[in-house]
């Protein structure tokens, strides 16, 4: 299994990175993107250190490989196209996108700025549009089913309107702490709980796997 959102000490996350890409491969995940919340206050700050840790670890790891991510989160939205410039710049391979989830009050608009910026991921978009779906769809960007308990309950949505408009999709966990990592099991369940299919789940690891380069 591959996950592509999880977090660190880096920001509200528990662990450290190097437990915490112990504790996915003890679980038997082959992927596992870090990607810690920035603003303009930590970029410079979080990235460069993720992608150091990512390359030590990757140096001597078998079986599973750690991606140097980054999670824009709260971002004022006519700040987000900027900022994910800057990402790229110090070396993030996955940008994702803290979408409109319905538990936060993320600002309205969100998710259409998101959206027109070189993203690679918007996470729990909450009540997204057909609209923005049909943009993710062409700017080949995923949307998000999560497994984070709040950011779910619109699992069911998102998946209804991707199916419909042909977007794709990735399952990730958000994690935070050392339960909220999953096993393919659950995350199968969780698919399926959003009124999706076992193969859905597949072909969201393929969509992943082809994101960040790794063979399953």
């Amino acid at each position: 299994m591959i996950d592509l959102h999880t977090h660190t000490v880096f920001s509200d996350g528990e662990l450290i990175p190097s437990e915490l890409v112990r504790r996915a491969q003890h679980m038997g995940l082959s992927g596992i993107g870090i990607s810690d919340h920035v603003d303009a206050s930590n970029i410079d700050f979080v990235v460069p250190n993720i992608v150091k840790v990512a390359r030590e670890l990757n140096s001597v790891l078998v079986g599973i490989k750690v991606i140097a991510g980054v999670e824009l989160t709260h971002v004022p939205p006519p700040h987000i196209s900027m900022l994910v410039v800057k990402a790229r710049s110090l070396g993030a391979e996955i940008i994702i996108v803290h979408g409109e989830t319905i538990v936060e009050p993320v600002v309205q608009g969100t998710n259409m700025a998101a959206l027109n910026a070189d993203i690679d991921i918007l996470a729990h978009p909450g009540l997204i549009s057909r609209e923005e779906v049909c943009l993710a769809r062409e700017n080949g960007i995923f949307l998000e089913i999560t497994a984070r308990k709040g950011h779910s309950l619109t699992n069911g949505h998102v998946a209804k309107l991707a199916k419909e408009n042909n977007a794709k999709m990735v399952i990730n966990t958000d994690t935070h702490a050392p339960s909220d990592l999953i096993t393919q099991e659950k995350a199968i369940r969780i698919v399926k709980g959003a009124g999706l299919a076992e193969q859905d789940f597949f072909d969201m690891q393929q969509n992943a796997a082809h994101l960040c380069q790794i063979t399953l």
